[in-house]
């Protein structure tokens, strides 16, 4: 096996493209009124966020420290998602919806985040991926 695959000054000069994920979770309620069937009723969640940012590695070989990724999302994500009722300040949250608000946040707030995965319960989830500009 190549020894100098694992050096990571040799890392660092080819061209990859690395993603971390960190898993984060929150409790949160909310209510789809359009919806035909028991998501129309107030009901809640024990979600989990799973936040993917991507880059090239830096020269300590990492895309970006766990510990720093932590604190932007409890920052801009955690801190008023968690016990909320969404509805609060999403007209319609849905996973699909949710997982977009929480890119944009993290987007915004400066991160390279390429994936956003929220899962409502054990056997679902929605997953928006970055494209474009912004990526």
């Amino acid at each position: 096996m190549d020894e100098d695959l694992f050096d990571s000054n040799a890392l660092t000069d080819r061209r990859f493209l690395t993603s971390v994920t960190r898993r984060f979770s929150f409790e949160a309620a909310h209510q789809l009124p359009w919806h035909t069937g028991k998501c129309a009723k107030l009901h809640g969640h024990s979600y989990l966020l799973d936040v993917t940012v991507s880059g090239p590695l830096t020269s300590d070989g990492i895309v970006t420290d766990f510990s720093d990724l932590k604190a932007a999302v409890t920052k801009h994500v955690l801190d008023e998602y968690d016990h909320a009722h969404l509805n609060d300040f999403l007209s319609n949250p849905t996973a699909e919806l949710i997982a977009a608000d929480i890119a944009n946040r993290l987007l915004e707030a400066g991160l390279t985040v390429t994936k956003v995965t929220v899962h409502e319960t054990a056997s679902c989830s929605a997953t928006v991926r970055v494209v474009g500009p912004d990526q």
